[in-house]
């Protein structure tokens, strides 16, 4: 999917709309000895789970996050494009 590098939206610190810089949003550094992920590590073992392993379907695609920043203030706000998921995401000038 093709996204423009900058785009007119609403900038909630400014209260009006500005020209916002478009970047991907990306994904944060992961927390090792969160518990989730530890709980999730086990049931890969084989432990109690009905499947051991890693998973054999790929996503096709995903819920693409863009980050705003605003031009005048520098406030940064997220926007998940439209509600489709997408392979990957374009962006051109």
């Amino acid at each position: 999917m093709k996204f423009p590098k900058e785009i007119n939206a609403y900038c909630s610190s400014c209260r009006a709309h500005k020209v916002h810089k478009v970047k991907l949003a990306s994904k944060g550094r992961p927390r090792t000895l969160a518990k989730g992920n530890r709980a999730h590590q086990r049931s890969l073992m084989g432990h109690g789970s009905k499947r051991a392993g890693e998973k054999t379907v790929k996503k096709q695609g995903k819920k693409q996050k863009l980050m705003l920043q605003c031009s005048e203030c520098k406030k940064k706000q997220e926007r998940v494009v439209g509600g489709r998921t997408t392979k990957r995401i374009e962006l051109q000038a």
